[in-house]
């Protein structure tokens, strides 16, 4: 069976349709950095894809032309797209590549990038910062983990090392809860809250995207409904989104959805839920239920 390739654009390229984008006599009389010729071009606006050429410069696409349309302007480099798809990079909205930014592995995320994704977004559950002093004590290579502080000492961290993709990550509810509380179960307390709301607060302010939880795995699932919306109503300000791995994928499924909204409710801030699911064949009927419980909360 042929299969078509994929050839995503790792300039961090955008499809640009304002009036910054050159006249017809511009794009004639300026070269191109790259040309990218006869691929079917899918631009990430939801529309069928098309044949076509895309012009480069810099680090922006100002050309989409019909095939061949470009084939007599100057160009620095040319690809043959011919049976591959062109498109922007793609996002991966729940990467786990923590290790390789801080060095292991590939070093350079090469192996993501090689597939088409020019983006990564981190932070399920667990991140490298914020740390308290004791997670910092047990960390270092002979632990097989690195932490950070704080959490802008953990992305200054991943820039260092160069990576091949631009990322951007939550902070890990779970490392939120260890700087509070380490591994202890039970009910957080006022002065854990406090820490774990301080903890928030700085990580919003270094550049997190909001808290990413995960439910289902310790010691996230320690947390009750009362303690992760108070960590979220320290984020409330800061613009962030709560994302979740929900408490249940399965039996619980939709009691799971109902907290993850009542959260979302409680602390006036946006949700996203992580792999939408109902689990195990006694649980499918529920899916219906639960896409209607979202939809008539976000009505």
């Amino acid at each position: 069976m042929n299969r078509l390739h994929f050839l995503a654009l790792t300039f961090g390229v955008c499809v640009t349709t304002s009036s910054a984008t050159p006249s017809p006599l511009q794009a004639v009389q300026e070269a191109y950095d790259v040309v990218i010729e006869g691929g079917q071009i899918v631009d990430g606006t939801g529309n069928a894809w098309y044949p076509g050429d895309v012009g480069i410069r810099g680090d922006r696409i100002v050309t989409i032309a019909a095939p061949g349309a470009l084939a007599d302007r100057q160009a620095i480099n040319r690809i043959d797209a011919s049976g591959m798809v062109v498109s922007p990079g793609f996002i991966d909205i729940q990467s786990h590549s923590r290790f390789s930014f801080l060095g292991g592995g590939d070093g350079r995320v090469v192996s993501k990038v090689t597939m088409g994704v020019t983006t990564e977004i981190m932070g399920e559950s667990t991140t490298n910062a914020p740390s308290s002093p004791q997670m910092l004590t047990n960390s270092g290579p002979a632990a097989g983990v690195s932490q950070f502080e704080t959490f802008g000492e953990w992305i200054e961290a991943m820039e260092d090392h160069k990576a091949s993709v631009n990322f951007g990550s939550f902070v890990g509810g779970s490392t939120i809860r260890v700087v509070g509380m380490g591994m202890a179960m039970g009910e957080a307390g006022d002065r854990e809250r406090r820490a774990m709301q301080q903890a928030v607060q700085e990580s919003m302010e270094d550049g997190a995207f909001g808290i990413a939880t995960a439910l289902v795995y310790p010691p996230g699932n320690f947390a009750s409904t009362d303690e992760l919306i108070s960590i979220n109503e320290a984020m409330a300000p800061y613009g962030g989104v709560y994302i979740t791995h929900l408490r249940s994928e399965a039996d619980n499924f939709l009691e799971a959805i109902d907290e993850a909204l009542e959260i979302g409710i409680q602390a006036d801030v946006p949700i996203e839920i992580y792999h939408l699911k109902a689990g195990g064949r006694r649980n499918w009927h529920k899916a219906a239920e639960a896409v209607a419980k979202i939809d008539s909360a976000r009505a």
